[in-house]
């Protein structure tokens, strides 16, 4: 329930003992709670082994009981801005926005304004409130870096629709990328679980326990000396999928310094939604709707040509 503190408890195994307990925290914790995060509650008393307070590197011992009390967040005031919104189609139930390269799709630590959820809410008084005060009307993001094409609801019945159809892999998503190196195939499929990285918890990685499945499929579009233009279509929406995929095969997006490395020619991972089809909430017709490749990726190819 909103306004409680959230708890979990864990008892450390024979393979626990020895770990430090920020470290033993961060992995069970991953995708929660930052280590930060974590050292912070720590010392604040909110962690307690064994039903006291102790320090971040304790040392834990085999069926030590672990308590974690973690208090609810204070929720900011999300304000409408008035930001440019490139909108391609809008009715009563939608809208399909193309999101520029930059543009965070809500709010959270370090990011309250400036978002692509901040410029929605500018834009109408209607968005679904399923995903809750920081989400409004979004049902699936886009990573900072990629651009190009969400679909956004404006009620609760088109969200509901759209969830499952994302869910149930109804959604056509293409993607145009630019990634090193020549590829050798024509076409591929990359089939590898990923799940996150426990030393660097914001990064994902191909794993072969323990991970969710992952299916990425690719087709060349151009080869060029040093890089290749291709198109991806993610049948499943892990995060960072296709960045993760690309990377795992040798060619890694250009600009992605996560997966990749840095570029002195674009400045964020050459990545773009460039094409989106999905069923209407309501009428249940077929939509598609596809956007050009952004002048900096265009200036990617000019550039490397």
């Amino acid at each position: 329930m909103e306004g409680q503190n959230k708890e979990y408890s864990f008892v450390a195994g024979p393979a626990d003992t020895g770990r430090r307990l920020d470290q033993y925290l961060a992995g069970n914790l991953s995708g929660e709670l930052s280590r930060s995060y974590i050292q912070k509650l720590i010392k604040d008393g909110q962690i307690r082994v064994n039903g006291k307070t102790t320090k971040s590197n304790h040392k834990l011992k085999e069926a030590e009981k672990i308590t974690v009390d973690i208090p609810p967040p204070s929720r900011p005031d999300t304000k409408p801005e008035n930001i440019p919104l490139t909108i391609v189609y809008e009715d009563e139930q939608l809208m399909v926005v193309d999101k520029p390269a930059g543009m965070v799709v809500h709010p959270a630590a370090g990011n309250f304004s400036g978002t692509l959820v901040n410029a929605l809410l500018y834009h109408s008084s209607h968005l679904s409130g399923i995903g809750g005060e920081l989400k409004p009307g979004i049902v699936h993001r886009l990573d900072r870096g990629t651009s190009g094409l969400m679909v956004v609801a404006k009620t609760d019945k088109a969200h509901h629709s759209l969830a499952e159809q994302f869910k149930s892999h109804k959604v056509k998503k293409k993607y145009l990328a630019v990634v090193k190196g020549k590829v050798e195939l024509d076409r591929g499929i990359i089939d590898e679980p990923i799940g996150r990285n426990l030393r660097q918890r914001k990064k994902m990685e191909v794993v072969q326990a323990g991970g969710k499945s992952a299916v990425t499929n690719y087709e060349v579009v151009k080869r060029f000396k040093a890089f290749t233009l291709v198109e991806i279509s993610p049948a499943t929406g892990r995060t960072h999928q296709i960045r993760v995929h690309m990377s795992y095969l040798g060619y890694p997006i250009i600009g992605d310094t996560e997966y990749g490395q840095h570029s002195t020619v674009i400045n964020r991972q050459a990545l773009h939604a460039s094409l989106l089809g999905f069923y209407h909430p309501i009428t249940n017709k077929y939509l598609e709707f596809s956007s050009a490749l952004p002048e900096d990726i265009k200036s990617l190819i000019v550039e490397k040509t």
